[in-house]
């Protein structure tokens, strides 16, 4: 094999490897963007915490960790009626009101 086909050689396997990274960049890129999405969406949404025998339902943001059970998701007009309702209390940790108040 000359030089030249060595070289040749090469430069397709170079050209291979920078297809593969290429690629992998643009997958990692639309993971990052896919999770900046779910991060927004969760930072813009509400969950209610359904009512225990021994403590009433709780709103939280949808991005609160401490909403236990089985949160059901409401979307901006629900959670501004829970706002409302006697038997509803807001997390004192994720303050979901707040993100009501302006809109």
């Amino acid at each position: 094999m000359s030089d030249l086909d060595k070289n040749l050689a090469l430069v397709d396997w170079l050209e291979y490897q920078l297809r593969q990274a290429k690629n992998r960049v643009r997958e990692l890129e639309a993971a990052a963007e896919e999770e900046v999405r779910g991060r927004a969406r969760a930072e813009t949404s509400w969950v209610i915490q359904p009512q225990r025998a021994d403590q009433p339902a709780m709103l939280h943001g949808g991005s609160c960790t401490l909403a236990t059970g089985k949160p059901v998701p409401i979307n901006r007009a629900e959670a501004r009626v829970a706002l409302g309702e006697s038997y509803i209390v807001t997390c004192q940790m994720c303050r979901p009101e707040m993100g009501l108040a302006d809109g």
